[in-house]
């Protein structure tokens, strides 16, 4: 794993005036896999991923503008919404000059990548979902509260904040239903709380909340985008999430028959739990996409 810590690289670059830093690894004439991270993480959430992949594939895993390292223009500069995020990210791989690649999706990675798989459906080899929904029946009972919010956001944006990124809902979302918290890393859920609490954070990732209901809005088109083009796809899903359910991980075989679907003993972080076992089963999937490409 030490050859392949030495390809990392941590850039930064300017689209559309907004600064997005990424983390790279691999090489670069290798196959390329964009990572696209959750909610409230960053690409930080794929440094256990990318040691195992990085020895036979480019690693790509941008932070969304307002997230991790990347600038976090206010409000009233920058439309934190998911159609402005995937905008974004579709003109950070013209800058990088990314061609075709596999989508990893996690959580709030999947609103994004749909719409970059929707918008340019050449481009993508293949999809791995790792605990992010395109089908309401993922959604669990803690959005019910959210729905509340997207109904009346005035009303409801207090609870929202205390559902979505309090100390409490942080830890939760980390290690949910889980006989084994003592797996899970505390500073990963500690971290997350010292970004939300920077200036400015409470309005962006609010904002952008409220405009997640368009996601649940697009559903069946993404469905239907999957039904039409039969990508090569792949889901690992901790069973142990508190926001998605089971039923999301297997209500992508109703579109893609031939998807592969592992249920893992994780949570929504899944890598955290279950490193070994994703990087396995995406290490495989990914030699398989390519040998057949």
């Amino acid at each position: 794993m030490d050859a392949t810590r030495s390809t990392f690289r941590y850039p930064t670059v300017n689209v559309d005036g907004v600064d997005i830093f990424y983390r790279e690894a691999g090489p670069k004439d290798a196959p390329t896999v964009l990572l696209l991270h959750g909610f409230p993480s960053s690409s930080r959430m794929y440094e256990s991923l990318m040691p195992f992949l990085a020895r036979e594939f480019h690693l790509i895993a941008p932070d969304y503008p307002g997230f991790g390292n990347s600038e976090a223009p206010p409000p009233h500069r920058y439309a934190y919404t998911f159609d402005n995020l995937a905008r974004s990210i579709e003109q950070f791989t013209d800058a990088l000059k990314l061609d075709r690649h596999v989508l990893f999706m996690a959580d709030y990675g999947g609103p994004v990548g749909f719409r970059l798989a929707m918008a340019r459906p050449e481009k993508v080899t293949g999809i791995v979902v790792q605990n992010a929904v395109a089908h309401e029946e993922g959604l669990g009972p803690l959005w019910e509260t959210r729905k509340a919010f997207w109904k009346d956001r005035a009303q409801h944006e207090d609870r929202l904040w205390l559902n979505l990124a309090s100390p409490d809902a942080l830890k939760g979302r980390h290690v949910g239903t889980s006989p084994d918290p003592q797996r899970y890393d505390p500073d990963n859920w500690r971290d997350e709380q010292h970004f939300l609490a920077r200036p400015g954070q409470a309005a962006i990732q609010t904002d952008l909340f409220y405009d997640y209901r368009t996601n649940l809005e697009s559903y069946p088109r993404w469905q239907a985008w999957l039904r039409e083009h039969q990508p090569p796809t792949l889901v690992t899903w901790g069973k142990y999430d508190p926001s998605f359910t089971v039923s999301g991980a297997h209500a992508y075989q109703r579109d893609v028959p031939d998807a592969e679907v592992h249920v893992l003993d994780a949570g929504h972080f899944a890598l955290e739990e279950a490193t070994d076992g994703i990087a396995t089963l995406t290490l495989d999937f990914l030699r398989r996409v390519h040998r057949t490409e």
